[in-house]
């Protein structure tokens, strides 16, 4: 397997992804759409998960195919961004078709970046106005780090971010990962600069420095429990042709990546969530061989990702953690 040519989520041909952010809100918006609807699926881990339209992703439910997905800071003031992306996708006339209504599908969900620095006394929810703004953004090329919904978020030592990978099969289908990573625990492994992810890098794309000296064994590294401000969100999507079931168990098996980055993964105060996306524009031959192959790439891919989300990170005046650039770049 090799990576993809801009290792992010839009090498899966078709998909484009959008970034907005508020500085001084310090949060910000993510949205991953196609060129037409997209089959999705969905799977949650974590014990805090904030959600919109994601009981319709269920394999026994009439609608198979969302028009966009969203990423979001600000908690539950977050679900709002889908909001925006839904006016703006109407506009377009994209969405269900009920009679002469055309209704968008746009899941979400939220991560928590209120305790992070930013200004949180509005008085009108900026994210609507956000999700609106990062549709409008969506192209094929886009930023990593601190932007996007990975805008304000933060894990256990470091500055969290937005981060995206991507790995090519020898069948060659695509599969890519996008997250923004707001963990209770870290990415990185004690005081050092390794990342967790570390055996899964391509190429170098977060450092190369390979795998940490030591490891802390069953001991429990350093967490933000008393934040109670936690939560990694996001996607994986391929070109092969799946159904929503096949992208239920896709979304389930790219949650390894979660826990070969990120120590500790999925605690009673992380809303643990991913999203699965197929735009079946490639056939599979195998559906049992390839679709382990698709889940193990989701898995690598999302840890990579996680990792990249992390070394990516940039400096903001008011940071409440250093990044890791600042810290060992």
């Amino acid at each position: 397997m090799r990576r993809g040519a801009l290792n992010l989520i839009t090498d899966v041909p078709g998909l484009v992804v959008g970034n907005a952010e508020d500085a001084q809100v310090r949060t910000g918006v993510t949205v991953m759409l196609g060129d037409a609807p997209f089959t999705a699926g969905v799977h949650v881990m974590g014990g805090a998960p904030g959600t919109r339209e994601t009981d319709l992703l269920a394999p026994d439910k009439t609608v198979e195919q969302v028009d966009a997905l969203v990423l979001s800071g600000g908690s539950a003031f977050g679900l709002d961004a889908a909001s925006g992306v839904a006016d703006g996708l109407r506009a377009k006339g994209r969405g269900f078709a009920v009679g002469d209504i055309r209704v968008p599908i746009v899941p979400g969900a939220i991560l928590f970046d209120l305790l992070n620095g930013g200004a949180k006394d509005w008085v009108d929810n900026p994210y609507k106005a956000l999700g609106m703004q990062a549709l409008g953004n969506a192209a094929t090329r886009f930023e990593i780090g601190s932007f996007g919904a990975g805008t304000g978020a933060t894990t256990a030592t470091l500055k969290g971010g937005l981060g995206s990978a991507s790995v090519v099969l020898p069948s060659g289908a695509t599969v890519g990962a996008l997250v923004a990573v707001n963990a209770l625990g870290s990415a990185t492994v004690g005081d050092g600069p390794q990342f967790w992810a570390a055996p899964f890098e391509m190429d170098d794309e977060f450092g190369g420095l390979g795998v940490a000296h030591s490891y802390p064994g069953a001991a429990l590294p350093q967490t933000k429990l008393s934040q109670h401000a936690n939560t990694t969100i996001g996607i994986v999507a391929t070109d092969a042709a799946l159904t929503q079931a096949q992208c239920t168990r896709l979304a389930t098996a790219a949650h390894d990546g979660f826990a070969r980055a990120l120590v500790p993964s999925h605690t009673p105060m992380d809303g643990d969530l991913i999203f699965a996306a197929s735009t079946g524009a490639r056939a599979i031959a195998d559906p049992i061989a390839e679709t382990l192959l698709l889940g193990h790439a989701a898995a690598t891919a999302m840890a990579r990702a996680i990792a990249r989300a992390i070394y990516a990170a940039k400096p903001a005046p008011g940071d409440v953690l250093p990044c890791w650039q600042a810290q060992f770049g």
